[in-house]
């Protein structure tokens, strides 16, 4: 029985991704290593730490993980204080119709803690969702399911009774894990991505409800029962 809907932020709640592309990339070029931007989408879903680290190795950087991910966090910043948090199109009403359908909301982000408050107050969705957890408070990060089983747990929900949803290949792997239905968000404005753990792909949220996600949550269970 489909109980609880746990969202991803990054690129399902809010449109960050950008941030980050644009960041690393600015970082690097000044490090003498200019990239495509495809070259980020490896690391989509990821932490922060996780990005750092595997670019520090591959490009022999000489800073910190820490160094870079502070730099690359107030450009971020700078960023987003022009631009404004941009909000996924139709996801405002869609999580208000969740919520009045009955089911619990969480989030689960590879984000810092602060970042998705912050994030959640400015797009009017804070009092929406009952637990915010982010993979800095667990083990593992995306793929492993960590981040998805600690929100389970939090807001009293069996994993199989949940829903994720997600628009990378590491958080549909992280939903998948966590043994969870898996709803893939492929934005039609952003690179496409590979959603293969994904149980469904949907383009939009502008026609998803609590029924319709039921629906599919139970098609999905029978399925594989």
């Amino acid at each position: 029985m489909l109980e609880a809907i746990i969202f991803d932020m990054d690129g399902v709640l809010v449109d960050s991704e950008y941030t980050y592309f644009q960041s690393k990339s600015q970082i690097l070029k000044e490090a003498g290593h200019e990239v495509e931007e495809s070259y980020h989408f490896q690391f989509m879903g990821t932490t922060s730490e996780y990005m750092w680290e595997q670019m520090k190795q591959e490009f022999s950087l000489p800073l910190s993980v820490s160094d870079y991910v502070q730099q690359m966090t107030a450009l971020r910043q700078a960023m987003i204080k022009q631009d404004g948090i941009r909000v996924i199109p139709h996801v405002q009403e869609f999580v208000k119709r969740l919520s009045d359908a009955g089911l619990k909301l969480a989030v689960a982000s590879s984000s810092s803690l602060a970042e998705i408050k912050v994030n959640l107050a400015e797009i009017g969705l804070s009092e929406y969702f009952s637990e915010v957890v982010s993979t800095e408070e667990v083990k593992h990060s995306k793929p492993a399911p960590d981040v998805y089983l600690a929100a389970a747990e939090r807001i009293g929900v069996k994993p199989e009774n949940c829903l994720g949803i997600e628009d990378t290949k590491n958080g549909a792997g992280a939903v998948h894990n966590a043994g969870m239905v898996c709803v893939g968000f492929a934005n039609p404005a952003f690179p496409k991505q590979d959603l293969a753990y994904a149980d469904i792909v949907v383009s939009t949220f502008a026609d998803l409800d609590g029924e319709s996600l039921t629906k599919i949550y139970q098609e999905v269970r029978e399925q594989h029962a």
